[in-house]
């Protein structure tokens, strides 16, 4: 039994998420024994986007509200726009991450997702990238913001786009067996 079988990783999204930054890294964790997660603010489901267009579906396996962070051992956000935009005004999904990073467990955001993390105020003093368009955003909120495909800060990790995606599953899988061999 590897490291990462005995993992549990949180996945929070909902409409708009950008269909490649949920589909792939929840399949690659899976892939490796992860035990995933998908979280969403409502029961039915939800439906990704693809370069401006409408992606896949997914269903979510509980709601944002049911969960208790210490059922978990990090948190991955995917981007889009508009799943980004959505989740940042609830305040019970702001508090996740909160905790989460307060926990000093992962949390992974890619793209879009750091408006997330800005809305959760724990950028401030840590080194961050993301989409081109959040990055004055996260610099406004106190980051170093730079131009790579993964950067990892403590237990921050953050990508840019869905070019990323496989710097961005790895950083997560060696989040992952460094948090499950420290425990």
């Amino acid at each position: 039994m590897t490291e990462l079988s005995q993992a549990r990783v949180l996945m929070i999204a909902t409409d708009g998420f950008e269909t490649s930054e949920l589909m792939k890294p929840r399949q690659a964790l899976l892939d490796a024994g992860v035990q995933v997660t998908l979280a969403s603010l409502k029961m039915d489901p939800i439906t990704g986007e693809s370069g401006g267009e409408k992606g896949e579906s997914i269903s979510p396996d509980t709601l944002v509200g049911d969960i208790d962070s210490e059922d978990f051992d990090a948190l991955v956000l995917p981007g889009g726009v508009h799943n980004p935009d959505t989740l940042r005004m609830d305040d019970t999904t702001i508090s996740l991450i909160q905790e989460f990073f307060d926990d000093g467990k992962t949390v992974a955001a890619i793209c879009h997702a750091p408006w997330l993390l800005i809305e959760a105020d724990i950028v401030d003093g840590k080194r961050a990238t993301s989409w081109p368009s959040l990055r004055t955003d996260l610099e406004n909120a106190g980051a170093t913001v730079v131009d790579e495909q993964v950067v990892v800060d403590g237990n921050l990790i953050t990508s840019r786009n869905p070019d990323d995606i496989p710097a961005f599953i790895e950083a997560i899988k060696t989040a992952l067996t460094k948090e499950t061999a420290d425990a």
